[in-house]
Parts: C-alpha cells; structure tokens; sequence
C-alpha cells in the first residue's frame, strides 16, 4: 500500500542487515539484570571488534525483535499477578479455572524475590506453564521483571489504565494489595489470548534512559536561555542585536562582563581578547569597539545582583550543552553500532536528523515488536480519539494515553520534514488548504510519516522523492 511506484513517493531497496535474536533462557548470575552489563562499568560504548572484552552498550548480548505472545501455544497452567512497590510487593497466583494457587508478600530485596522464585516453582511443574504480570510503576517493577526474565518466566508489564478499568468492572470497592495482585493475575487470564509484551532488553532500556536524559538536558537548555535574556534586557539590553546569544563567543563574554557597566569600565585589549580565542571559527560582524559603543549608549539598569546571576547561568549553560553534545554523541554511536541499518533508513528522510532519529529508535526499540500500525500510532499517544453520543459529536483530538516522550519527538520530525520534505510539506498544506487547523494538520501529516517509517523499517527499505 505504501510502496507502491505510483505514490507520490518512491522507496528504494536498502541493505538487509539483520540481527540474529540472542535470547537467554535463563541464567545463573546473581545479578537480576536480563542482560548483565560489562565488567566495565565506566564505558557506555565498547569496541565495535570486540565488543564483548570492553563491554558498555555495544558489548551486552542484545534482545532483538522479540515478541512474546500467549496465544499461539499451550494454555499456561499458572497466572501470576504481581503488584509492586517500593518497599513490599504482593504476588497472586491462579490456574487457568481463575481459582487460587498461592498468595504471597514479599519484599523487594534478593531474598524477597526468591520467596517468590520459590513459590512459582512450588505451584507449577514447568516454567513454559508460567505467565506472570508485573504492573509498571514507577521503576520499581524493573528489577523485578528482569529477575523474572532471566529466570525464563515469561513475564509482561501491564500498564496501571488497563488493571484500573478492569478493576471498575466488579461492583466492590475495596482496594489492598492482595486485591490488586489478585486482579492483575484475573486480567492476565482473561486476556490471556491477546496480551503480548514488547520486548525491552537491558540495552535498549539503558538506550531510552540516555535518550530521555538528553530531553531533560534539552528542556534546561531552553529555560536557561530564555533566563539570560531575560537578565540581559535589564544589564545589556542592546547585546542581543550584536551577536548571537547561542554562540559560544557571546556566552564567554557574557560570563567575563555580564553589563554594560561592566564593559565600558573594561580595556578594549581584554574584550578583543575574548573575541579571538581558538573556538571562535568564523569571522565575526561585530568587533570590541562596537560592543564599547553600545555599553556606552546602553540604557541598562545597575544590578550587581543580576550581573552575579546571569555569569552563574552562562557557565550553566555552557555545560548543558556539552552535557547534551556528549549524550547526543553516546546515543549516534550506539545507533550506529547495534540499529545502523535502522538508523541509515531513518535518516534517509529529508527533515530527519540524527537527534531526533535515535530518540524515535530509543522510543520505539525494535519495529517488529508492534503486530501493526495502529498499535505503534496507539503506543505514540497520537491516536484519535473522538467523542459522540446520539446527535452529539464532540470534535476529535488525539489521545495522549501513550510514550509522551515518543509522541514528543513525532512531533519535532514532523514539523522539520513539513519544512525541509515536498512530499510531506504537500500533504501538509493539502490539510491546510481544507481548512484543517495547524495542530491538527500536523497530526496529520504525522500520521503519514508514522505509516512510511513503519513500512521502511518493517521492510527494511530507504526513502526517495518521487522523481518529477
């Protein structure tokens, strides 16, 4: 449907690279880590050679494309419904008739998840007979569902909305642990046919962690910017019309005389000084004498307060940026050591750069994880979601309930590839020109790159522009 030659985009064959999945069936390590890591904690990336001897993100076994779904086997013979929390967690077990096996509160140490290792072994005569549902909270239930994986219990992390509309099924209102345990293990039977978990090594999961602390330094980047203007306006108001804020040159000034008080009390010899050090590549608009001119004719305010302030967030956000250089740095290599042909297909799309590119790859894991489109556009949150009752029809919006981070940076592709891509900026403006308002033609047209990334990546194949 999408590949067709008569689209107005074309798709060209790519390289078919494929990874062989590397699963454990179970392991002996005292570590409760579905993939321990290195010996070399320090190092994130290892040696692409031999990845194994230096460890970090490239030297773990990695869990790719894995799909674990209960219905086209054997009915398990015992349901276990874990719910977790920080300190102790109840644990429920049922057969497949819904009566009870076992009950168990246990506490979220090594010896805790032994008592109930032992209590799942105690109640079934082999492991493939097991399913067990750890319900997401917070990261409390990490350790937890590795302990289990490892241990070759097929295990499946429910999201807290779907055990919470269960729950308001029954009539009773009563709510303790061991209720809870109880109706994430009677979830778990009844959609025993259709449940499946996306599967998340310890790599990947590393990977989304360093993708999302780069959002984070990202977010602090922007406040501390628009903080220095703002400080700016009342000390050098005339400096944002000279030179560029975001350049490394401006902040070092900025950091050595934060006013204009500061610059016109300065040597011309100490400022031009600032403005020819080694980082300083191309050649500058502006020399010391202008910035003088403009200290000397500047309406600022004196504020030895504010002046203190704004050197503190220049050197701020100095290393927020090369905090978030380094993360970006990590996360290219990591791409492009384990997800290469992922990531190559990826940014064969005009408008998709290598941030936003493995923050989509970080976000989503492996493409065959997700039995359709809908269930990726679903993940995302970007689903619609419309609201109609008799003669009533509430206008549509998007649903919000998934991976706000993936949905998030859907949104950062999107609006780049409307700008730099004919072949969405077209559909875009077909929206447009409908009468569709700006948010909505966006979603729109996210919609669009979602279902051309999906069958890319599901068929390993690149972008091309249609030729004119």
């Amino acid at each position: 449907m999408f590949l067709s030659p008569t689209n107005k985009y074309a798709i060209k064959r790519g390289r078919s690279v494929r990874q062989e999945n590397s699963v454990l069936p179970g392991s002996p390590d005292p570590d409760y880590s579905l993939f321990p890591a290195s010996l070399s904690h320090d190092r994130m990336i290892g040696p692409t050679k031999s990845p194994g001897k230096a460890g970090g993100l490239v030297g773990r076994q990695t869990l790719s494309c894995r799909q674990t779904s209960q219905g086209g086997g054997a009915m398990p013979e015992l349901f276990v419904g874990i719910d977790v929390a920080k300190d102790t967690s109840s644990a429920q077990g049922i057969d497949s008739n819904g009566n009870g096996r076992f009950s168990l509160t246990f506490p979220m140490d090594s010896e805790g998840f032994m008592q109930l290792w032992k209590a799942i072994a105690a109640h079934s005569k082999d492991l493939s007979d097991v399913t067990a549902a750890v319900e997401s909270t917070a990261c409390y239930h990490i350790n937890l569902y590795s302990f289990l994986t490892a241990r070759g219990i097929a295990a499946v992390v429910i999201n807290p909305l779907l055990i919470s509309n269960f729950t308001k099924l029954s009539l009773r209102k009563t709510k303790t642990d061991k209720k809870d345990a109880m109706s994430i293990a009677q979830f778990l039977l009844a959609h025993e046919a259709s449940i499946s978990q996306l599967a998340v090594s310890q790599d990947l999961q590393d990977f989304r962690d360093i993708a999302r602390e780069r959002e984070s330094a990202g977010n602090m980047l922007t406040v501390h910017k628009v903080e220095i203007k703002r400080l700016l306006q009342s000390t050098f108001p005339e400096l944002e019309r000279i030179g560029n804020l975001s350049t490394r040159v401006i902040q070092d000034f900025i950091a050595e005389f934060p006013s204009a008080r500061l610059v016109k009390m300065a040597k011309p010899k100490a400022i031009q000084k600032i403005l020819q050090r080694k980082w300083v590549e191309t050649k500058l608009t502006y020399t010391a004498e202008d910035l003088i001119r403009a200290a000397k004719q500047s309406v600022a305010t004196i504020s030895p307060a504010k002046e203190l302030l704004l050197q503190g967030k220049v050197r701020t956000l100095q290393h927020l940026q090369e905090r978030y250089e380094g993360l970006t740095k990590i996360l290219t290599e990591y791409c492009k050591a384990s997800m290469l042909e992922d990531f190559e297909i990826m940014t064969s799309i005009d408008g998709i750069n290598k941030r936003t590119a493995t923050t989509f790859l970080a976000e989503v894991g492996c493409i065959g994880n997700y039995a359709s489109l809908k269930k990726l556009i679903a993940f995302a949150g970007i689903d619609p979601m419309v609201y109609q009752s008799g003669k009533f029809e509430g206008s549509s919006r998007i649903s919000r309930r998934g991976n706000r981070h993936l949905r998030r940076v859907i949104w950062l592709m999107t609006t780049c590839v409307i700008q730099h891509n004919t072949t969405f900026k077209a559909s875009y403006m077909k929206k447009r020109g409908e009468g569709q308002p700006f948010k909505k033609a966006v979603f729109a047209t996210a919609h669009k790159l979602i279902r051309v990334i999906f069958a890319m990546l599901s068929q390993k194949t690149m972008f091309m522009e249609a030729c004119r």
